[in-house]
């Protein structure tokens, strides 16, 4: 049994130690930093809870055992303990009310412009998803993606999401939650990048066959670098026709494309807007306009 459990041990070690690590444990913007704290803190409180389960366990199993005890022993006749009840069920009432509230307030920041970029004018994306691929407007900017997203560090960031088939779920691990993209409505996601890097962005919803290589890589660059971005799409890329865009939604993969213009003047999103301060977007209409 020594021999088993040290070998359980050492091939234990040998697949954790390939494992890549966590990316929501490697946060890189405040939204994910927040959720990364959170996640150490029900780490710590549940491994607390399950390791002292685990010893009183062992120590009524070695306390209590029968071969200690004499043969003609006859346990005592116990109606109850006031005590013992109630530390069993005040323990998971204080753990409870101590997670839901941690729950509300990190739900209450998440959804918020991020922590210091409050006095910021948020970079507008619109992300939206087909089979099985990611669309992603600049209104103002004037430039749309394919499969790819190209965002400035240290800038809000919010994200209008909806979709043009099933519903699909915008994650980037490593700057935030994710969040739902539906046919009927758009929902706003606020991020920031704290530092420049590639990072990995996926659709996190089952969406059908093509759902596991429904994914987009992000590279966060300095404002200065995204501003030439910008203008050597301009001075390089096609423009983004209806009729093209038509065909970009028909089911299938396709690798990374850059057009300069926007669907949204041709192909407005939904008009009803979960999470925005109005319900007819004024970036909306200025991507209409340049169109």
């Amino acid at each position: 049994m020594k021999r088993t459990l040290l070998l359980s041990f050492m091939m234990l070690a040998v697949f954790l130690a390939g494992c890549e690590p966590l990316l929501v444990l490697d946060p890189k913007g405040p939204q994910a930093a927040r959720q990364a704290s959170d996640t150490w803190l029900l780490i710590v409180l549940m491994s607390g809870i399950v390791i002292i389960v685990l010893v009183l366990l062992i120590y009524m199993l070695v306390k209590f055992r029968a071969s200690k005890q004499p043969e003609d022993y006859e346990p005592p006749h116990i109606e109850g303990s006031p005590v013992v009840e109630g530390i069993f069920i005040g323990i998971p009432i204080i753990i409870v009310t101590f997670l839901s509230f941690v729950s509300v307030k990190s739900n209450y920041i998440v959804e918020n412009t991020p922590e210091g970029y409050v006095d910021q004018e948020p970079l507008v994306i619109y992300a939206s998803s087909s089979n099985w691929k990611w669309h992603f407007s600049y209104p103002e900017e004037n430039i749309e993606t394919v499969n790819y997203l190209y965002i400035p560090t240290d800038r809000a960031l919010e994200f209008k999401l909806y979709s043009y088939g099933p519903i699909t779920s915008f994650w980037i691990p490593q700057l935030g939650g994710q969040k739902y993209a539906m046919a009927d409505m758009v929902t706003t996601l606020h991020l920031a990048a704290d530092m420049p890097g590639e990072y990995m962005g996926r659709n996190a919803n089952f969406s059908g066959k093509g759902f596991a290589e429904n994914t987009f890589q992000v590279t966060a660059m300095s404002q200065t670098q995204f501003d030439e971005w910008v203008q050597e799409v301009h001075e390089t890329a096609e423009p983004l026709t209806e009729e093209t865009f038509e065909q970009l939604l028909e089911p299938g993969h396709l690798g990374r494309m850059t057009f300069t213009g926007t669907h949204l003047g041709f192909n407005p999103p939904p008009e009803h807007d979960h999470g925005a301060e109005t319900v007819h977007d004024e970036h909306a209409d200025h991507a209409a306009e340049q169109h």
